[in-house]
């Protein structure tokens, strides 16, 4: 499975971003997808998280309200609507995609793709 993330930038409070996350590679396998985030000395969060068949989201409190992550499984098409940014919003944002085999969570990341929120 590969991810390849788009649409980070440089946006002013208040304003929105859309971000993507193309998927290829054995897609069948993939059970959740989500946007995790990174900001300059602090630990990888998850901001969102969507099933494979997008019935079941989960969002971090300080989204909620403000981002919505959704998918096209016929693109292979991950997106992150982003409304309403803060600048602690700032951060490398991360595609991840997992699956478990044996009980076991197997991993897949993008390589990232930063979104600075100017104050």
């Amino acid at each position: 499975v590969q991810l390849v993330e788009s649409g980070g930038g440089l946006v002013q409070a208040g304003g929105s971003l859309r971000l993507s996350c193309a998927v290829s590679g054995s897609t069948f396998s993939i059970d959740v997808m989500g946007w995790y985030r990174q900001a300059p000395g602090k630990q990888r969060e998850l901001v969102a998280a969507i099933t494979s068949g997008g019935g079941s989201t989960n969002y971090a409190d300080s989204v909620k309200g403000r981002f919505t992550i959704s998918r096209d499984n016929a693109k292979n098409t991950m997106y992150l609507q982003m409304n309403s940014l803060k600048p602690e919003d700032t951060a490398v944002y991360y595609c991840n995609a997992f699956y478990y085999s044996n009980y076991v969570r197997v991993n897949y990341w993008g390589q990232g793709t930063q979104v600075t929120v100017s104050s």
